[in-house]
């Protein structure tokens, strides 16, 4: 009963902060995940054994660079493919049955493009010709919640298929496909509230942001395996590290991005 109150209250203050910062100011949006991604970078930093803190700089540079400095699309366009490139050769990694040893060079890549990449494309999604798209973006976090409680409560009560046991043995087939449902549904009642994107458009983003996001859900969970720890952190009580929190929407921003991008909405 206390874990179950710690992990509310803890869940509560994390909605809390992160609807408030959307609601607040584009720069208090800004800074927050600029802060999270400077908490999921050492999270990994850690559990992959990379040394040093060259990583942090150079996240913070790549991240001021293109949020504050750099408008051109076509710099815009390479890093976002970089990104996603690195993380279709991360989805190699993660379905790959043979074992992996990262060198230095891969794993700062990996934190560089997977990690500082994907926190950055989250950052740019509400932003469209100097306008935050406050909505839209709540849409994204909603879309992501609605689908990890419901392909939760699903598998719970309906799950008997495995989806990958190798990686994370709790998560079923009929828990993924209840969540996909769900979160179907919320981006049918999002349409109606933010008409920026089309019923289909909605329908469409809120596909690639499951599927994306719970791959990127099942690569942190390789990372930890091989790591041997549960959680990537201990900063939300009863919820792990932010990494644990954002694993989802850090592999996802990029393909929702280009998404968005397909529909012209984002510059």
């Amino acid at each position: 009963m206390k874990e179950i109150l710690r992990r509310s209250i803890t869940g509560v203050i994390y909605v809390v902060l992160l609807l408030g910062s959307v609601f607040l100011s584009s720069d208090a949006f800004d800074f927050l995940f600029m802060a999270f991604g400077l908490a999921c970078l050492y999270e990994f930093k850690r559990i992959v054994r990379l040394k040093g803190y060259y990583i942090f700089v150079a996240y913070l540079a790549l991240w001021w660079t293109f949020i504050y400095v750099v408008q051109d699309t076509t710099a815009i366009t390479i890093l976002m493919l970089l990104t996603i490139a690195v993380d279709v050769a991360l989805l190699m990694f993660l379905f790959s049955k043979r074992p992996k040893k990262f060198s230095d060079v891969q794993k700062f890549i990996i934190a560089v493009f997977y990690i500082g990449g994907g926190f950055i494309f989250l950052t740019m999604i509400p932003y469209k010709e100097d306008n935050f798209a406050q909505f839209l973006i709540m849409g994204i976090f909603i879309l992501i919640w609605v689908n990890d409680t419901f392909a939760y409560l699903v598998g719970r009560t309906l799950g008997r298929t495995k989806l990958y046991p190798a990686v994370s043995p709790k998560k079923t087939i009929e828990g993924s496909l209840g969540g996909l449902i769900f979160a179907l549904a919320t981006a049918y009642i999002m349409s109606w509230y933010e008409s920026k994107l089309s019923l289909m458009e909605w329908m469409i983003l809120a596909t690639v942001i499951v599927v994306a996001g719970s791959l990127g859900d099942l690569l942190e969970s390789k990372f930890k395996r091989m790591a041997g720890v549960k959680d990537s952190g201990a900063i939300l009580p009863g919820h792990g590290g932010i990494w644990d929190r954002l694993d989802s929407l850090v592999f996802a921003a990029p393909f929702a991005y280009l998404v968005l991008n397909i529909f012209s909405y984002v510059s």
